[in-house]
């Protein structure tokens, strides 16, 4: 099972704005509204409202970019798809705060009525699946399935378990903590390609490592990466939260899917789906025993094919 290849044109460390996010491919550029702030979705697949629509979250330390083999196969297959940059990256405003999981729920909620729709299924991959597990429980009604890669449901670790992530993912949660250090290692050293090296189970191409690197040197696209991880640590004692690990207990009763890398760098594979069997009613579990963490580029045939196989159960297209 081979990574994803890249042939992006990627830009130097001279970046200094979005542009090196508007990658070329077979789908189109949108900026769409949410909340006052601006976002940055790439679209694929029939417009007409009867084709359901897919949205795909990212994680960190990368943008929509890493979705690139899913984007046209599930267009290929009939679904509307909308790969956002979530707030903070890519060609996404970069506000000063809003960096909690709770807003950026929010804005995904809002990207999905501000493409025309009522529901969607949410997909999200490592820190944009714990925003998946948090659009399901905090915006049912925006949600009409989750799908999520490599990203234990979250309610363990807000109650303070964190035994689903292993030493290496938990170091570098901690080094994040930090201020500024972890920005200037993301722009000028070279932590994206260490996080890239530690939770995958192989070498990623160069051209892909540099193209992330170059996203991250978009102004304030390292500060806001950065302070979405530190949000994750430091609500856990505050009252909004305690809210947030409270919602996030409730049931979820749309269809749920997770997707598990067997040599993921990041999340211990074996206590993956140790909340999820609980929360989730409806779920299906599948592990991809040779994948490291960075699923949707490690192992892009395997994920499209699960997903859609997932997809015409839970939201078919119409004949």
């Amino acid at each position: 099972m081979t990574a994803l290849s890249a042939r992006p044109a990627v830009r130097t460390a001279a970046t200094t704005d979005y542009t090196c996010a508007l990658v070329d491919g077979p789908w189109q550029h949108e900026f769409v509204s949410s909340g006052g702030s601006r976002f940055h979705v790439v679209v694929a697949g029939p417009e007409h409202r009867s084709a359901p629509l897919v949205v795909l979250l990212h994680g960190y330390p990368q943008f929509w970019w890493a979705w690139r083999a899913q984007i046209p196969a599930l267009a290929d297959a009939g679904y509307r798809v909308a790969a956002m940059d979530v707030r903070g990256a890519g060609g996404s405003d970069k506000p000063p705060s809003g960096y909690g999981v709770p807003a950026r729920a929010a804005d995904v909620a809002g990207v999905v009525r501000s493409l025309g729709r009522e529901r969607a299924v949410v997909v999200g991959h490592g820190t944009g699946g714990t925003l998946a597990w948090a659009v399901a429980a905090l915006h049912p009604g925006t949600t009409s399935a989750v799908a999520v890669l490599s990203s234990p449901h979250p309610a363990r670790v807000r109650l303070g378990g964190r035994a689903a992530f292993t030493p290496a993912a938990l170091r570098e949660l901690a080094y994040l903590q930090m201020p500024t250090l972890p920005e200037r290692a993301l722009t000028q050293g070279d932590l994206v390609a260490r996080t890239l090296a530690l939770g995958a189970a192989a070498p990623f191409p160069d051209d892909a490592v540099e193209l992330y690197r170059s996203a991250m040197r978009i102004p304030f696209a390292a500060h806001s990466a950065a302070e979405a991880l530190r949000w994750a640590v430091r609500s856990t004692p505050r009252m909004d939260g305690r809210r947030f690990g409270a919602a996030l207990r409730r049931p979820i009763d749309v269809p749920a899917l997770q997707l598990q890398g067997g040599r993921d760098g990041f999340v211990r594979a074996d206590r993956a789906d140790l909340d999820a069997v609980v929360v989730a009613r409806d779920l299906r579990y599948e592990l991809i025993p040779d994948a490291g963490h960075f699923l949707p580029e490690e192992a892009p045939d395997r994920v499209s094919t699960i997903l859609l196989d997932w997809l015409a159960r839970v939201s078919p297209v119409p004949r």
